[in-house]
């Protein structure tokens, strides 16, 4: 384990602890020349100074996307209709693979989603999907775009 230090070691480190603290005194009273802090801020260009002062969040933040227009990002998962037999509803099933903790593979996980859908697709469709406001007691998804439709 740690040992501690004894009253004696802590006086013999003294002396030189404090040799370090006046070297390190004496390093920050020496300063750069007039001359050349002068001539650091002559190579900045104006234009770039004021580029610098004037970022403002709206011009570094990208350009809005379709599924998140000014709201935030908002999650998005793709998955596949498994069912389409309510109206404007469908279910999506969104497959992730998961490391077991103990065995160290692979397991995959599924989650249902119920999506509003307007677009109208079908069983087996690649769909993306985007998180929204609570349209009904379990839908709070919508269906963005249809990725894949599926092979008949």
């Amino acid at each position: 384990m740690f040992r501690r230090k004894k009253k004696d070691e802590k006086t013999e480190d003294a002396p030189v602890a404090a040799a370090v603290r006046e070297d390190a005194e004496t390093a920050l009273e020496v300063e750069a020349p007039a001359e050349t802090m002068a001539a650091a801020r002559s190579q900045v260009s104006p234009g770039e100074a004021s580029l610098e002062s004037a970022t403002t969040p709206e011009a570094s933040r990208p350009a809005a996307s379709k599924a998140s227009t000014g709201r935030g990002n908002r999650v998005q998962k793709v998955g596949i209709v498994s069912s389409d037999k309510m109206q404007k509803t469908v279910v999506v099933r969104v497959d992730r693979l998961v490391l077991h903790q103990k065995y160290r593979r692979y397991v995959r996980r599924t989650s249902r989603f119920m999506a509003h859908d307007d677009l109208g697709s079908t069983i087996g469709d690649r769909v993306r999907i985007v998180e929204t406001r609570p349209l009904s007691a379990r839908k709070r998804w919508r269906v963005v775009e249809i990725l894949q439709k599926a092979a008949k």
